[in-house]
């Protein structure tokens, strides 16, 4: 009998259970042994529920019993959790979670601690919900050697986007209709500032690359400052906007962010819309693979948890391929170094003037148009040119010109 611990009985936590009690018989084959939760650990009180009987409050109840030998972290968040998932992978007990802030912060470590008790800690769930892109990345590409990610990795971002350029709705209006839907949260920051999507990109980033990324060293831009006039102008150009999460071998190095960006209609990830998610993985032998789904949601998440359950509970030690070293930041490339095509909005006095100031710095551009654009605004593509030296002339640009928006335009 594989006895099992559920910690966190939120919306993620609930479906866990929900989905492990709905399908035991089958998830009982494929873990090859009969399998219960034992115990489901939270500070609230839960009344009515089938499971009222496996309500507790006591973490140490899980962390010394020894007949409990996979646990499920869905609390969120960095505290209590590091020190609840360090204390269980520590007592030779293996770990699955959902907690995307604690992989990208301490999966180093809490791995380390995994492969020398010879037990796992599987994540699954942290990255796209219920797409299935851990595993595919550390045991179906295993033969390859990634040399970019880049993704579509938060889907209440998307959403608004998609309002923003299919309905013409201001950015103000998009998210309090995401909000209404339950799609943003009431303080939606992590989302709409680019944090969760940079938690989510460390982590692939960190597999993929076999050292550990760091948030904290990671350019990452969300998508407020972003326009209805921006998409229209995205929309002539050929493309529509995205918040893109990349990172990209340079080297012996690592590129990383997260932007709005311009993606071209010709790309997969271009035609992605609503809640949906999508990742592009790019190997050196199977050039671009795309995985695409519902990125977030009680049961395509919980589906995850129960999968890597189900991993955790039929493995016999700890799984090799499932690992990253710590580093110190230093492979990862500043991003002023890096180069970019950019989009650029302006108004100004002289148009003419502002499109010769602008070809000089960067050479041709291209002109784009929207409807009821007004007399003196123009907005253009650059050529590639880096970052610090773009930064550098839109400070010198800005004296005679009003810059109204500046996106980079990325080719994935």
């Amino acid at each position: 009998m594989v006895k099992i611990a559920v910690m966190g009985y939120g919306v993620v936590g609930s479906g866990t259970v929900e989905v492990f009690y709905k399908n035991l018989s089958s998830i009982e084959t494929k873990i090859g042994d009969n399998a219960e939760i034992k115990y489901i650990l939270d500070l609230r009180d839960f009344s009515g529920t089938p499971y009222d009987d496996k309500f507790i409050k006591d973490f140490n109840t899980i962390l010394n019993d020894p007949e409990i030998t996979v646990v499920a972290e869905v609390i969120g968040g960095l505290k209590p959790a590091y020190d609840f998932v360090k204390s269980l992978l520590e007592a030779g007990k293996s770990v699955v979670t959902s907690n995307k802030e604690l992989v990208a912060e301490k999966g180093a470590e809490l791995l380390h601690i995994a492969r020398e008790k010879k037990v796992n800690f599987f994540f699954e769930a942290s990255v796209g919900g219920g797409i299935p892109i851990i595993r595919p990345l550390h045991h179906c590409m295993s033969a390859n050697e990634i040399d970019e990610i880049a993704g579509i990795l938060n889907g209440t971002t998307n959403f608004i986007l998609t309002k923003m350029i299919n309905e013409g709705m201001a950015f103000d209006e998009a998210l309090s209709t995401a909000q209404k839907l339950g799609y943003a949260e009431r303080n939606p920051a992590a989302d709409v500032e680019g944090h969760d999507a940079c938690r989510k990109i460390c982590i692939l980033a960190s597999l993929a690359f076999g050292k550990h990324v760091y948030p904290k060293d990671v350019h990452t831009e969300g998508i407020t400052e972003v326009t209805l006039e921006d998409v229209q102008y995205c929309n002539d150009f050929g493309g529509a906007v995205k918040l893109i999460g990349w990172a990209a071998r340079r080297g012996g190095k690592a590129a990383v962010m997260v932007c709005p960006a311009f993606i071209s209609e010709e790309s997969q990830l271009s035609s992605v819309n609503d809640v949906f998610n999508a990742i592009l993985v790019r190997g050196d032998a199977t050039g671009d693979v795309v995985f695409y789904g519902k990125g977030a949601g009680k049961l395509p998440t919980a589906s995850a948890v129960v999968s890597d359950i189900i991993m955790a509970a039929k493995m016999h030690g700890n799984s090799k391929s499932l690992y990253w070293e710590t580093s110190d930041g230093e492979f990862i490339l500043d991003y002023k170094e890096l180069k970019n095509k950019f989009y650029l909005r302006l108004i100004c006095g002289d148009k003419a003037a502002a499109v010769k100031q602008a070809e000089k710095m960067w050479g041709k551009v291209k002109i784009l148009h929207r409807d009821q654009e007004s007399e003196n605004e123009i907005a253009f593509i650059t050529e590639e040119v880096s970052e610090r030296q773009f930064e550098s002339d839109c400070a010198e640009l800005a004296k005679s010109a009003e810059i109204k928006g500046k996106i980079r335009v990325l080719d994935y």
